[in-house]
């Protein structure tokens, strides 16, 4: 073989090697590429979910509420169909438990997950009896997920322990799946890290801090701290709690594509976020909910 012609190979051979290589990244990238209908793990709870939620809380329900039965249950199906099958709702959203049982209505029980929320401080019934009567108004035998609803006061793990008891003895029954909280304040949060009843947390999470959690433990206009925030995530979620992020699109004050892009961007990239959850009205922001998770 000429000189010329030997080095001609090696550049081809390397070459090939080179492009094999960017190649196989490409296709490793692509394998890792991450939806929004992704089946995610929350931690050491073993509760599998979608990545992406269906959540029925948008100003306490009244979004999802105003579309009416027929049109919230088109909705929530056009959901399903697309590939979301993990739906959070609460005792506080007047109505939308029962809305959402009739949505769901027909479909395979083991093909979705739900979520929903028990009021804090917690008044009135027993807590099982409370249970019980969310089961009614899911129509389902067992809730996957039971969150205390609204954590507030740095004190919550000893003012609501019977709350956490009764939920813990409906995990032990099988009634519940897993059990943890929604916080709102970083008085409650900063008591997050290290705690080991909390098999999931639910934080408030967007890029500039909108609707966030800060030192008031009332809503206020005043932004949260994000960092503080984000160290509170990564803490929790290395230690194996499952994490759900929520007030992505800032309580429906980020209108603008670019806001809306950043958060999803700044959640989906922390590396402490398993799944998010957004309140929808119309079909055309669940096709983009579902494009820019997978774009992000």
């Amino acid at each position: 073989m000429s000189q010329t012609s030997r080095r001609n190979f090696l550049k081809a051979g390397i070459g090939a090697t080179v492009l094999a290589g960017m190649g196989g990244r490409a296709a490793l990238a692509e394998a890792g590429k991450r939806s929004a209908t992704d089946w995610v793990t929350l931690g050491k709870s073993g509760v599998k979910v979608t990545r992406l939620a269906f959540g029925t809380g948008t100003f306490g329900g009244r979004v999802q509420r105003d579309l009416g039965q027929d049109g919230f249950t088109r909705l929530v199906r056009y959901a399903y169909d697309h590939g979301i099958r993990f739906f959070e709702t609460s005792e506080g959203y007047r109505g939308m438990p029962e809305m959402l049982a009739i949505a769901l209505k027909g479909l395979p029980r083991d093909s979705y997950r739900l979520m929903t929320k028990y009021s804090t401080p917690g008044t009135g019934a027993p807590t099982a009896e409370k249970i019980d009567g969310f089961r009614t108004a899911l129509n389902s035998e067992y809730i996957d997920i039971l969150l205390l609803h609204c954590l507030r006061p740095p004190t919550w793990e000893q003012d609501y322990k019977p709350l956490q008891d009764g939920l813990s003895e409906a995990k032990d029954k099988k009634i519940i799946l897993a059990h943890g909280a929604s916080v709102h304040g970083l008085p409650a949060l900063r008591t997050f890290p290290g705690n080991k009843w909390l098999d999931i947390a639910m934080i408030r999470m967007n890029h500039n801090g909108t609707r966030m959690d800060a030192e008031s433990m009332r809503e206020t206009p005043e932004r949260g701290n994000v960092d503080e925030v984000v160290a509170h995530t990564r803490k929790v979620h290395g230690e194996g709690m499952g994490v759900i992020s929520m007030k992505l699109c800032g309580e429906g004050q980020f209108t603008s594509f670019e806001d809306r892009d950043a958060a999803m961007k700044f959640a989906m990239n922390l590396g402490a976020v398993d799944a998010v959850t957004i309140g929808f009205k119309s079909t055309a922001e669940i096709d983009e909910a579902i494009e820019r998770m997978a774009r992000v």
